[in-house]
């Protein structure tokens, strides 16, 4: 029998043994951890890396698990093997649907690289090591735990929950958010969607804050070609297409975009500046304030880039290519930039500006395909979905939450761009791993055990204030 056949079989079996344990209308805490560790290994072990894209077997898996429940689910699918799930518990329609989603693929692995096996799901001093644990087979195990228990404890619903556990994330959308978006929106569509694109923040082993991702920079792809003469290595030419472009990198990784807030960033800086040393919260609050010297940006750029990031259109000369011998002049080449746009950067505008400051006839600047998601307003804070999550983040860890815009992408976007409101959370992670190379895309990835705990149940009663009848 294949693996992930046996993997379903014992969470059916996992299934029926808790289900009959636990009385209607309760949750056994300790019983649903135990549940939920169980799924979410059982979803590490599955390896779904993209490339190539392998989701059809946690579709598989999560379709068995629904389908022990009773609960209605559909799959989707433009390729076989890279199918999307969608789940739903109907509510009485008082309210729009809420969309609860996570996705099923994950980046590749260098074995040589890890600790523990990376589709293993070890379990070491409090860690569970796999590939997806952050990303994101954490948010695909709390949205399935979540309809499980909606369904088990009889749940009453103003809203229909929809579980959407996608393909494609990692660079392959083709397959999934935008094939659903385009050929099965009435399956989605919804008032709210919770996604990935944010955590609860621990650092020294204290919770610092909860983030809420609720826009993100838009990406797209630039390329800069220079052209000039060809030519004899022994004879340099002011023509010389090399250093025609050395100087346009230069020139555009010195320009300092314009700095703008919008009320996801502006309320960033204001609510961390109030859990911030006062050093650094005079900076927040002299950003705040506009910051004309730029001195706080410097200092945010060097120090924290991240930060910086949030507030310009950003762009990181990342590909250069060209020539093919010492001695011969190349008459063309060419570099990749890495834009990452503010939600309201108008590109053509944009693109303009890039070419006049690099004023130069022999280099052209145009948008090269691929690498981009649609722009859309920021979702709002003052929303039903933002004030409960806020709540929740203060019962289930006793801090404040930060709205955050995400500085890569996420699929959210598609779901922006047609009208969603959408936010991004997640669960705890270290803000050390990152730097110890544990961290989402990682040449290893770990999540607290506790952290999936505790996103269960948070992600749970977000759910019940969004969802049920009061």
């Amino acid at each position: 029998m294949p693996f992930y056949r046996l993997v379903c079989l014992a969470a059916f079996l996992l299934y029926s043994k808790l289900t009959a344990a636990e009385p209607t209308g309760t949750a056994n805490w300790a019983a649903v951890n135990e549940e939920s560790l169980s799924h979410f290994s059982a979803l590490v072990r599955l390896d779904t890396s993209d490339p190539p894209g392998g989701e059809r077997l946690a579709v598989e898996y999560l379709k068995s698990v629904l389908d022990a429940a009773g609960i209605e689910n559909k799959v989707f699918a433009t390729n076989p093997n890279r199918p999307n799930l969608v789940a739903r518990l109907r509510g009485n329609g008082s309210k729009r649907p809420l969309l609860i989603m996570g996705h099923t693929d994950t980046v590749n692995v260098d074995p040589k690289k890890w600790k523990h096996p990376p589709f293993s799901a070890a379990r070491e001093d409090g860690y569970i090591y796999g590939r997806g644990t952050v990303d994101d087979k954490d948010n695909v195990t709390a949205c399935l735990m979540t309809m499980l228990l909606l369904k088990r404890n009889q749940v009453a619903l103003d809203r229909d929950v929809i579980f959407l556990a996608e393909a494609g994330e990692e660079g392959s959308t083709q397959f999934g958010i935008q094939f659903m978006v385009k050929e099965h929106w009435a399956e989605i569509d919804a008032e709210f969607c919770l996604a990935e694109g944010a955590s609860v923040v621990r650092t020294g082993g204290q919770v610092q804050y909860g983030a809420v991702q609720t826009t993100e920079k838009i990406p797209q792809r630039i390329r800069l070609i220079a052209r000039g003469v060809a030519g004899h290595g022994s004879v340099p030419l002011r023509s010389n297409a090399v250093v025609h472009l050395a100087r346009a990198i230069v020139s555009i990784a010195e320009w300092q975009t314009p700095m703008r807030l919008n009320e996801t960033t502006r309320t960033f800086f204001e609510r961390l500046a109030t859990i911030s040393n006062e050093e650094d919260a005079a900076r927040y609050r002299l950003i705040l304030k506009g910051d004309e010297a730029g001195t706080a940006q410097e200092h945010l750029a060097v120090h924290e880039p991240r930060y910086y990031s949030t507030l310009h259109t950003s762009i990181s000369p990342n590909i250069i290519g060209g020539g093919y011998r010492v001695n011969v002049i190349p008459s063309e080449t060419e570099a990749t930039l890495d834009v990452r746009a503010l939600p309201d950067e108008e590109m053509p505008r944009f693109l303009e500006q890039m070419r006049q400051l690099i004023n130069d006839p022999a280099i052209t600047v145009e948008v090269a395909p691929g690498h981009t998601r649609p722009g859309a307003p920021p979702s709002s804070l003052h929303t039903d979905a933002f004030e409960v999550i806020e709540a929740m983040i203060k019962r289930h860890y006793g801090v404040i939450t930060l709205p955050i815009m995400s500085t890569g992408a996420t699929d959210m976007a598609y779901l922006r761009a047609r009208g969603i409101q959408c936010f991004g959370i997640g669960p705890m992670i270290d803000s050390e791993d990152g730097h110890k190379g544990y961290g989402a895309h990682s040449d290893q990835e770990r999540i607290l055990e506790e952290a999936i705990y505790k996103f269960v149940h948070f992600n749970y009663d977000v759910v019940i204030a969004l969802a049920g009848k009061p």
